[in-house]
C-alpha cells in the first residue's frame, strides 16, 4: 500500500479484503458502494498498528424492494497518534433492510487518538427498516472519539417548497436522495 491510497471499492465487483493493516505514518481514504439491486453482508476490519496511521472511511448504499445490506466495520486504534473518521449513508426503500454494525476500539497506551463515526439512514417507504449501532470501546486516556447515528424521512415541508418552484414531486425527492449521499460520493471524487 501506497503512503495515501485513495480508492472507491463497488461492493459485488471490486475485491475487499477482510483485514486491512495501517502501519506509521500511512493513509488510507476508502469509499464503499452498494449500488441498488446488490443484497450484501460484509465485514471489514481496519487495524491502525503504526503511530500517525489515518482511515477516511465512507460508505453509502441504496436499498429497494426485499434487498438487504449488512455492514459490520470495526476500526481498532492500536497506535498512539492514530486518526480515523467513518461517515455511512444509506437510503433504503420498499421492505428493504439494513444494517450497520461499527466499532471504534482504542487500544490501552493509544493515546491522542481521534475517531469520529457517523451512520445516516434515509427511509423513502413505511416498510423500510434500518438499524445502526455505532460503538466505542476506549481503553486509553486523552482520546477524541465521537460516534451517532441518525434515521429518517424526506422533509415534506422541503418537497412543498420544491413542488411549489416548479419541480416535480419524484424529481425533487430524487434531488434531495442525491443531495443526502452527497457528502459520501464526493469524498470519492
Amino acid at each position: 500500500m501506497e503512503s495515501t491510497d485513495k480508492l472507491v471499492c463497488v461492493v459485488g465487483r471490486d475485491p475487499l479484503p477482510a483485514v486491512t493493516h495501517l502501519e506509521s505514518g500511512e493513509q488510507l481514504h476508502l469509499t464503499l458502494i452498494v449500488p441498488e439491486g446488490v443484497s450484501c453482508e460484509r465485514a471489514l476490519e481496519f487495524h491502525l498498528d503504526g503511530p500517525g496511521a489515518s482511515l477516511d472511511l465512507a460508505g453509502a448504499w441504496r436499498c429497494s424492494g426485499s434487498e438487504k445490506v449488512k455492514l459490520q466495520v470495526i476500526v481498532r486504534h492500536n497506535a498512539p497518534g492514530c486518526h480515523s473518521e467513518q461517515l455511512f449513508k444509506g437510503v433504503v426503500s420498499g421492505s428493504a433492510r439494513a444494517e450497520f454494525d461499527g466499532l471504534v476500539y482504542v487500544a490501552p497506551g493509544a493515546v491522542k487518538t481521534d475517531a469520529h463515526q457517523q451512520c445516516h439512514s434515509l427511509l423513502l417507504s413505511e416498510g423500510a427498516f434500518c438499524e445502526a449501532r455505532p460503538q466505542l470501546e476506549i481503553y486509553a486516556d486523552d482520546v477524541q472519539c465521537s460516534h451517532g447515528a441518525t434515521t429518517g424521512y424526506l422533509n415534506p415541508e422541503e418537497l412543498f417548497y420544491m413542488r411549489s418552484r416548479g419541480i416535480p414531486e419524484e424529481e425533487a425527492r430524487a434531488m434531495q436522495v442525491e443531495a443526502f449521499l452527497a457528502p459520501v460520493l464526493n469524498r470519492s471524487l
